[in-house]
């Protein structure tokens, strides 16, 4: 079930990007964002539609992944990688573009940025990728020092300096302001999905509220011996991780069978320990 979820999720999360990739990227020259990104320019430059550009190199670097990073990494991302590049082809024949769906560039600038990296995200989050230059970038960390971050806008800014001599300065700046702004935001939503609440409740009685936690939210805690500062009364401190829903049933469970405690509620995205699941 867990696999299945995976593959509809990517299938969804790909969807989405080619929509984006599509309707807002290619009709506006954006050269942002690995192969699309050059995909944009190429098609410019040769008798080679972005679309079939963005096919042909896809599964090169498929081929690549395949033979120097080996079976596991091609499944994921061959799947993401074969159905970005024929939702592409899909959208082509079903519905050519060849002028902007508006008049307005920073409009289709905000989808052409949000929708792809709405899915990027969605497959980062997974441990997928949509493929292209993703690949090459796992290549440069795995046999040299380049950081794959690194890797990833070095290939973008090319395609960008391109841009400036096949387009126009002013579809480069909108392209640079797009990778900028893409790169915040895929950090942006990887790390709200996986947002969760942290939990410090220094209490008198943590025997009810740790029973609830325990078995009403099927989630754990640890219970420590504290002191009041001012009072010098000993009183113990729960401390505990949870959902956002699961934060907000703790929090009205509280308010209602122990209102003298005092609790401290904080986000956190990032939970390293065994059995500690979020979805």
């Amino acid at each position: 079930m867990k696999t299945i979820k995976n593959y509809c999720l990517i299938t969804f999360s790909i969807f989405i990007m080619a929509v984006g990739v599509y309707f807002f990227k290619f009709p506006n020259n954006f050269c942002f964002g690995g192969v699309t990104g050059f995909a944009v320019v190429i098609a410019k430059i040769l008798p080679i539609s972005a679309s079939m550009f963005t096919f042909c190199v896809n599964m090169i670097l498929l081929l690549v992944g395949w033979i120097f990073l080996g079976k596991s990494f091609a499944i994921k991302t061959g799947y993401a990688s074969i159905l970005l590049s024929l939702l592409l082809l899909v959208f082509e024949k079903v519905y050519p573009m060849h002028v902007p769906l508006s008049n307005e560039p920073t409009l289709e600038l905000i989808f052409a940025i949000t929708l792809p990296a709405i899915g990027s995200a969605l497959l980062f989050n997974i441990g997928a990728s949509s493929g292209g230059t993703d690949v090459l970038a796992m290549l440069l960390q795995k046999y040299t020092r380049v950081h794959i971050g690194m890797a990833l806008l070095v290939t973008d800014m090319i395609a960008i300096l391109i841009a400036c001599f096949v387009f126009d300065i002013k579809t480069a700046l909108y392209s640079f302001v797009g990778l900028t702004l893409k790169s915040f935001l895929i950090d942006g939503i990887i790390e709200n999905i996986n947002m969760c609440k942290a939990f410090t409740i220094i209490c008198d009685n943590p025997d009810s509220i740790c029973d609830y936690i325990v078995h009403d939210l099927n989630r754990s805690a640890t219970v420590s011996e504290a002191s009041g500062a001012y009072t010098n009364q000993e009183k113990f401190m729960v401390v505990t991780v949870l959902t956002r829903t699961q934060a907000v049933q703790l929090r009205q469970y509280i308010h209602q069978n122990e209102p003298g405690a005092f609790i401290l509620i904080y986000n956190t995205s990032e939970i390293v320990g065994k059995g500690f699941v979020t979805i």
